[in-house]
């Protein structure tokens, strides 16, 4: 990609139609500045699926505003910085500093618009100094179903711009529900994204998967059920890579549990069983004023509003079974949350193919930009992406881990296991695609021969469908370039 980018800035500086024209030069500087920057996820959804929510939670601080205010209606972009800062980018190129103030009910950070038209604003750009952030850039959108139709043009004239060029490499889109309008944004997306081809960086999460069993204790059990639902009606259209349930409100508290809120919990895992129960049947019991639980009101109040019902239960039989301290509190509820999981996948679907997605979108990009700018290098421009875009084998393999999804095959299941781990889908490493344990490193060279025997043999099958067939050469493309990176490491 960096070898077709040069090639053609070469192209443009020679061309007399563009020498002079600094704004071609800009666009194409910014192309070759996004190979170098962290990867770009957007997450997305419809109103109050809990975008900032889970923002927060990845992150590990509060710092994306989750009240229905004007950040929450603007595109706002979490980057990697030494220090904190905002940065509102007004319609017209102009940038103004935002400050930074506490919710004063203590809801984590807010943006303060005192002295800005939010209508005037483009997007905004929030540097914080955390760890999560220096190898993703994360996207907070605006509800796509927002009664307010500039709010949802936001989102999708970032997700789905008309110029067709990718804003971002991947996204993650939160479902409460599964609908046509889903299913219709996540086909764009999914197109823009992938290109024409399919998908390269989508995954679906099914959000507050807590309240999807109404705070019951099973309430992830339900969501699981229902994540495994949507992943059912998406398989048909193979435009989301995976679905995962989780709670972001749990997950949240998980990463921020302060000591005070574990000694009030563990004081209400205390109390008779039958009678918390009884306190719990609702919200508005839970917190009445004249409960006779061992925690105030106020106290029970706020565990509520930062744990929610099911939260508050899950923490309380966790605490029930024997977690005696804060810290191990925290990693069991994160554990529950759906979180750790969100995160595997992110790290197998985008981080660890980061390089990959940030070149196919730099593809698009460029290959879009030379349409809309001809000169008489573009046909061999084109000619140089248009094979990368089609056959680079890492961009198959991600079309397969979506592709397996929805597509009938004549593979048994040991058999579809052991595919969708020789072509990534348990991590890129050699261990991880060949199901290898780290203490038997040498067993490396020989168990990817193997596969690829195996997988050749399985692709000649007299019974196979033209679709397994690509699948399992897939699969041997995979192998055999497993053993060529242990031959060369032995040279």
């Amino acid at each position: 990609m960096r070898a077709i980018l040069a090639g053609t800035v070469q192209a443009y500086r020679s061309d007399p139609a563009y020498q002079h024209r600094p704004d071609i030069h800009d666009e194409l500087d910014w192309i070759g500045r996004r190979l170098n920057q962290p990867i770009r996820i957007a997450l997305a959804g419809t109103l109050k699926a809990g975008k900032s929510t889970l923002v927060n939670a990845l992150v590990g601080e509060e710092i994306a505003p989750t009240d229905a205010t004007e950040a929450t209606r603007i595109v706002t972009w979490f980057r990697n910085g030494p220090t904190p800062r905002v940065t509102a980018n007004h319609r017209g190129g102009r940038r103004t500093n935002v400050p930074i103030t506490r919710d004063p009910r203590d809801r984590g950070l807010t943006f303060d618009f005192t002295r800005l038209d939010p209508a005037e604003v483009f997007d905004l750009d929030v540097e914080w100094p955390a760890a999560e952030l220096i190898d993703a850039t994360i996207i907070d959108t605006p509800g796509t179903s927002s009664l307010n139709r500039d709010v949802s043009e936001r989102t999708l004239r970032l997700l789905v711009p008309e110029d067709g060029v990718p804003r971002v490499d991947a996204v993650v889109f939160l479902l409460r529900t599964l609908n046509a309008a889903d299913i219709a944004l996540l086909k764009q997306i999914g197109t823009l994204v992938g290109g024409a081809s399919g998908a390269l960086g989508v995954i679906g999460v099914a959000s507050r998967a807590d309240e999807i069993g109404a705070g019951r204790i099973d309430a992830m059990l339900s969501a699981k059920d229902v994540a495994t639902r949507f992943t059912a009606e998406m398989d048909k259209t193979g435009i989301c890579q995976a679905v995962v349930p989780v709670s972001g409100l749990l997950a949240l508290t998980a990463r921020t549990l302060r000591q005070s809120e574990f000694v009030a919990l563990e004081k209400l895992a205390g109390v008779d069983a039958t009678e918390l129960n009884k306190a719990m049947l609702s919200a508005d019991r839970f917190v009445r004023e004249d409960s006779q639980l061992p925690v105030d009101a106020a106290t029970r109040a706020a565990l509520l509003e930062r744990f929610g019902m099911f939260g508050i239960r899950i923490s309380i039989a966790v605490l029930r079974a024997g977690i005696s301290d804060s810290v191990a509190l925290a990693d069991e509820l994160l554990e529950r949350s759906g979180l750790v999981a969100l995160r595997d996948v992110i790290d197998q679907q985008f981080a660890q193919r980061s390089d990959l997605l940030k070149a196919h979108t730099a593809l698009v990009s460029l290959r879009r930009f030379v349409e809309a700018h001809p000169i008489y290098a573009t046909p061999y421009i084109v000619a140089d992406i248009d094979p990368l875009l089609a056959d680079t084998h890492a961009f198959e393999e991600l079309r397969l881990l979506s592709a397996l999804r929805s597509r009938p095959t004549t593979l048994n299941d040991e058999e579809m296991a052991s595919l969708r781990r020789i072509i990534g889908g348990s991590g890129t490493d050699p261990a991880s695609r060949l199901g290898l344990q780290p203490d038997t490193p040498y067993d490396g060279p020989r168990a990817a021969f193997a596969a690829a025997q195996r997988w050749r043999r399985r692709a000649d099958h007299p019974l196979n469908d033209p679709f397994t067939t690509r699948a399992c050469r897939a699969a041997v493309r995979s192998a055999e370039a497993l053993v060529a990176e242990y031959a060369a490491q032995r040279r």
